[in-house]
């Protein structure tokens, strides 16, 4: 069966912005011109060990937070695609140089109740406004308790710690990789794809997140 024509799925679903929930008008895209305005700039940066800088185009507060919950628990990822204009901005702004994309992956088991991986989409998305390839390089072995779930740093680093493999270390090695993930609360997930990365031979690893806690 074909598909529904978009002009179809518009007048059945019509295009919401993902932040504040309004109906677009036809010369905007993806996101309202109101939010549009109001995220310009506001881009947070973090130190993340293992990394060479980390970047992303929104904090995790208010109307950002609500739209990323719906993202990863109700089936909102066409939003990835916004996201992703802001996060390619905010990358160019911050200069940083990359050979190719990667994310921060789920386990299976987290990947089949969801039904996909919001990080990849997000990666993928971000490649295609950037211009570069996005690879999988890394695979989570092993199914963990959810890092919102825990309080310190200290439980969210052994939380993720050992959890990661890089699956193409021919691919990594002597690349500057850029890792992208959704969130970045404490840093210890992508510390630690960051390290697992560098152990498989990568020349450095920026990171970056649609929202920064």
């Amino acid at each position: 069966m074909n598909s529904l024509p978009e002009t179809v799925l518009d007048l059945l679903y019509p295009p919401r912005c993902p932040f504040c929930r309004r109906l677009l008008v036809k010369t905007e895209k993806r996101v309202c011109r109101f939010c549009r305005k109001r995220y310009a700039g506001s881009a947070v940066r973090r130190e993340v060990k293992n990394t060479l800088g980390c970047v992303a185009p929104f904090s995790y507060r208010d109307e950002v937070r609500s739209s990323i919950i719906r993202y990863k628990f109700w089936r909102a990822a066409i939003y990835g695609e916004a996201y992703a204009e802001f996060l390619a901005k905010c990358i160019d702004e911050s200069r940083f140089s990359c050979d190719i994309i990667t994310w921060v992956p789920l386990s299976r088991l987290r990947l089949f109740s969801r039904g996909y991986d919001q990080a990849r989409i997000l990666a993928e998305a971000t490649a295609r406004n950037l211009g570069l390839p996005a690879v999988r390089l890394l695979k989570k072995t092993r199914n963990t308790r959810p890092q919102s779930g825990l309080a310190s740093a200290a439980q969210r680093r052994k939380n993720a710690s050992g959890v990661y493999c890089c699956i193409a270390p021919e691919a990594a090695k002597g690349k500057t990789v850029l890792l992208i993930d959704d969130i970045v609360t404490s840093g210890a997930t992508l510390a630690e794809c960051a390290a697992v990365l560098k152990a498989a031979g990568c020349a450095g690893v920026y990171a970056a997140a649609a929202a920064s806690r």
